[in-house]
């Protein structure tokens, strides 16, 4: 388990993922070996599984997003697979969860306008396999979107 310190560096690293190794010791209240160590620690143990950037979908012109729910038809011993395997080959699709329930898998998908969410919904979204039930949301505004730990 992280102990306080710790958790003081992954606040950091939460807060600006960028921030340099020799500031972030600094505000961690530790040296640059002792912080060396903990990261490479906390790397090994899997609490830091990657430095990553976030990508704001809408400033690159996809001014549409899209999360689809999708319950499969489980009397087919292959639906999960199969329809992971062809989630994954549409290209607007940012992210896909699978969940224990009713609903089965989350996907995120992104469109630059209207036009092009139609497009993907005919070509690509309604042609998985194995789908007994869908519904989907349209994204209207983000209210909260933090990466911040209850730490």
């Amino acid at each position: 388990m992280p102990d306080a310190t710790d958790r003081r560096i992954l606040r950091q690293l939460l807060a600006d993922p960028q921030i340099a190794n020799s500031e972030l010791a600094e505000r961690a209240g530790v040296t640059s070996a002792s912080l060396w160590r903990r990261l490479e620690r906390l790397r090994e143990t899997g609490v830091i599984r990657a430095v990553e950037s976030r990508i704001d979908w809408r400033k690159l012109g996809y001014e549409v997003q899209v999360s689809l729910r999708f319950t499969l038809d489980k009397a087919e011993p292959r639906a999960f697979d199969d329809f992971m395997a062809a989630a994954r080959k549409v290209p607007e699709v940012t992210e896909i969860q699978s969940f224990l329930g009713s609903v089965d898998f989350r996907l995120s998908v992104i469109a630059r306008d209207m036009a092009h969410w139609q497009q993907v919904y005919r070509e690509s979204i309604l042609t998985l396999p194995h789908v007994a039930d869908s519904d989907a949301l349209m994204l209207v505004s983000t209210i909260k979107d933090v990466q911040e730990l209850p730490l």
